[in-house]
């Protein structure tokens, strides 16, 4: 079967897992060191890591479905 479009949904799903992934992993880490470390952070470190951590969550979760399912079908 020929592909009409350039994209390569596979490595966008892999690349888009990875990067939730890694901001899960920064956020979650940089929360619980920097709490291991200096005890009470600024709320907006805290606010930063959260925001990281749920973003990265979103991405990670999302991006296999969106480009791994939905976006095949849809082409």
């Amino acid at each position: 079967m020929e592909r009409y479009s350039g994209r390569d949904y596979p490595e966008l799903a892999k690349a888009g897992f990875f990067l939730g992934l890694a901001l899960f992993v920064v956020g979650t880490g940089s929360e619980l060191i920097g709490h291991a470390m200096f005890g009470s952070l600024p709320q907006w470190e805290n606010t930063l890591f959260f925001a990281l951590t749920i973003v990265g969550f979103a991405i990670g979760f999302a991006s296999p479905f969106l480009f791994g399912i939905i976006m095949p079908l849809v082409e």
